[in-house]
C-alpha cells in the first residue's frame, strides 16, 4: 500500500474491493468464512501483540517493551456469527486489539480479501492490502500463510476423520468437474463426493477427492479411503452407470447391491429422441415408476419399449437393459425407494457448489479447489447434522409415529 495515504482513504479503497469481489458471488451465505475470520484475526491479533511487546514469544530482544501475561477470552459479533478469540495478556498492561475496533468500519474488506485467498493462494498483494487496513499494520506474507495451513489443515482432518462409530448401509456417490490450471495447462478435474445413510437414518458427507477423471483408479482410491477410515455394513450403493464407478464398486464392495439413479438413464433415454417427441416420451419414462412393486414397474417398462420400438429402436433396448437396475431400491419399501432411487441428494448439493464456484472460471492451483470445496462441503456437511428429522426413516413404528 502506498505511504502516506490517508486512513480514510485507505478503508474506501478497502470497501470499494471488497464490494468488488463480493459482487461476484463468490460466496453469499456466511457460513463458510466463519473458521477462516477466526483464524486470519487471531493471525492478525498474534502479529500485532508482538509489536505491542516489541518481540516474539520467548524471543531475546533489546526492543523489548513487555511480557505476557496468559490469556483472555473475548467474543466479536460480525456480520459471520460470534467468533471467538483468547486475546493475549501483558503484564504491563494497555494492550487494546485495534482489530477489534477496524473490523467494523472494514468489515465487507475483509470478507472480500478473504474470498480472494480462498480461491487464489495466500499472498496477493490486494489482499494484504486490506488486511493491513484491518489491522492498522502491514500484515507479513508468513501470518497469512500460518492462517492458510490452519485451514488446510481442518480441512484434511475433517477428510480423515474416523466413520468407524456405525454402520453405514447405504452410500450415494456422484461427481463433478472443476477446471484446474496443473503445470501451464488448464485441466478438468474430478471432484468425487460420496454421502452416506448411517444406520438410524441420518445423513452426512463423508468426504471429497480430486482425481483426473471418474476412472475405476480413482473411484477405488475413493472406496479404499473410505474402507480404511472405517465404514461398514454397505448394503446398498447409488450412483449412475459410469464405468469407472461400477468397475470399482464390483472390486471394493463385492456383494453389495447397485442402485442406478433413475434420473441418470432418464436423461441418456431422452439424449435419444427429436424435441418433437421429447415431452411424450418424458412422460411415459416417469410413468414407469409409479406402480408399487418392481415387478409392476418391469411391465410398465416393456410395454414403453414395445410403443417406441419401431420409432426408437436403440432407446427401447437401453430401456429394457437399464430398466432393472434402477428397481433395486424398489424392493425395500416405498420409504427407502423415495429416498434412494436416485444421487438427487447429491444433485442438488452440486448445483449448490456450482453455484459458489462458478465465478472462480480457473481455480490456480489444486490446493485452492480442494481448499474451496472442502469449505462449501464441511459447511452443507454441518447443516446435514443440524437437521432435527431423519433423512430415512429406518423402522415402520417412526413411520408410523
Amino acid at each position: 500500500m502506498a505511504r502516506g495515504r490517508s486512513k480514510a482513504q485507505g478503508d474506501a479503497a478497502a470497501q470499494q474491493y471488497s464490494g468488488e469481489i463480493l459482487s461476484q458471488g463468490i460466496f453469499t451465505e456466511p457460513g463458510v468464512l466463519k473458521n477462516m475470520l477466526e483464524v486470519c484475526i487471531r493471525e492478525v491479533i498474534e502479529a500485532e501483540f508482538e509489536q505491542f511487546l516489541g518481540a516474539g514469544p520467548y524471543e531475546r530482544s533489546e526492543r523489548r517493551r513487555g511480557h505476557r501475561n496468559g490469556r483472555k477470552p473475548r467474543t466479536m459479533k460480525t456480520s459471520v456469527g460470534e467468533l471467538k478469540f483468547d486475546i493475549p495478556q501483558s503484564r504491563q498492561g494497555g494492550f487494546r486489539p485495534s482489530a477489534f475496533e477496524r473490523y467494523q468500519r472494514s468489515d465487507r474488506a475483509l470478507i472480500g480479501a478473504l474470498q480472494e485467498m480462498m480461491v487464489q493462494g495466500v499472498s496477493t498483494r490486494r489482499v494484504g492490502e486490506v488486511l493491513e487496513q484491518m489491522a492498522g499494520f502491514s500484515v507479513s506474507a508468513q501470518s497469512v500463510s500460518r492462517a492458510m495451513s490452519e485451514l488446510d489443515e481442518e480441512i484434511a482432518r475433517w477428510r480423515n476423520r474416523p466413520l468407524d462409530e456405525r454402520r453405514w448401509p447405504y452410500l450415494i456417490v456422484d461427481a463433478r468437474y472443476e477446471r484446474v490450471r496443473v503445470a501451464g495447462r488448464v485441466v478438468s478435474q474430478a471432484v468425487l463426493i460420496v454421502a452416506g445413510i448411517e444406520e438410524e437414518g441420518n445423513r452426512r458427507l463423508l468426504g471429497f477427492w480430486t482425481g483426473d477423471s471418474e476412472s475405476e483408479a480413482a473411484w477405488s482410491e475413493v472406496f479404499e479411503d473410505l474402507k480404511r477410515r472405517g465404514v461398514n455394513g454397505v448394503e446398498m450403493v447409488v450412483s449412475d452407470a459410469h464405468r469407472g464407478i461400477k468397475a470399482a464398486l464390483a472390486r471394493q464392495f463385492q456383494g453389495v447391491a447397485w442402485q442406478r439413479c433413475r434420473v441418470h438413464l432418464m436423461r441418456e433415454l431422452l439424449k435419444r429422441v427429436s424435441w418433437r417427441s421429447y415431452k411424450e416420451l418424458a412422460e411415459d419414462l416417469s410413468s414407469i415408476f409409479e406402480p408399487e412393486t418392481s415387478a409392476g414397474c418391469t411391465r410398465r417398462a416393456e410395454q414403453i419399449a414395445d410403443k417406441w420400438e419401431k420409432k426408437l429402436p436403440r432407446m427401447s433396448r437401453a430401456l429394457r437393459e437399464g430398466i432393472e437396475d434402477c428397481l433395486t431400491a424398489k424392493k425395500l419399501g416405498g420409504r427407502f425407494w423415495r429416498k434412494l432411487n436416485s444421487t438427487n441428494m447429491l444433485e442438488r448439493l452440486m448445483r449448490e457448489l456450482k453455484r459458489r464456484t462458478r465465478v472462480v472460471s480457473i481455480f490456480p492451483n489444486i490446493a485452492s479447489c480442494e481448499r474451496l470445496m472442502g469449505a462449501l462441503v464441511m459447511e452443507i456437511d454441518e447443516t446435514w447434522v443440524c437437521e432435527k428429522k431423519r433423512y430415512v426413516a429406518m423402522d415402520v413404528e417412526e413411520i408410523r409415529g
